[in-house]
């Protein structure tokens, strides 16, 4: 018997940060992602974002990698979202990077709030520098040339 916590937030945005997700509809995507995390015998612990970006808190199998979760993820959600091009006219796919950060369980309280909060956090700070103080705060060297590129 494997013993495994893989808890990760994880932070997907449209192709060139393209603000697609209307707050109208993104409930409606955010569900698709819980029944995704559930098909995959992962468990969803918190998802939220905006227009231009999603954040999860997700306790991934240990069947899987991160990027094949990533992968199969924005594989699936793409397809949903076409599926539903009259409620996401704009979306063209999405960007090619991630960010996948691990996280203790004793820090579990702290990323739900912190995703919970998105939509008053960003009235402050934009993506770019939102995703850029993740980096940093968790010791990832900011690569200016590929940082957010598609």
């Amino acid at each position: 018997m494997a013993y495994t916590s893989l808890l990760y937030h994880i932070v997907i945005r449209p192709k060139y940060s393209k603000n697609v997700i209307t707050e109208e509809y993104e409930t409606e995507l955010y569900k698709y992602i819980w029944g995704f995390a559930k098909a995959k015998d992962c468990r969803l612990y918190r998802i939220n974002g905006m227009a231009d970006h999603i954040h999860m808190l997700v306790e991934i199998n240990p069947s899987l990698s991160i990027s094949d979760f990533v992968r199969m993820l924005k594989i699936s959600t793409s397809n949903f979202l076409k599926k539903n091009n009259e409620k996401f006219p704009y979306f063209e796919g999405w960007g090619k990077s991630y960010c996948a950060l691990s996280y203790n369980r004793k820090d579990k309280e702290m990323v739900l709030s912190y995703i919970k909060g998105q939509k008053e956090h960003h009235t402050k700070l934009g993506f770019r520098d939102e995703l850029k103080a993740l980096l940093v705060e968790n010791g990832i060297p900011v690569d200016e040339a590929y940082y957010l590129r598609d």
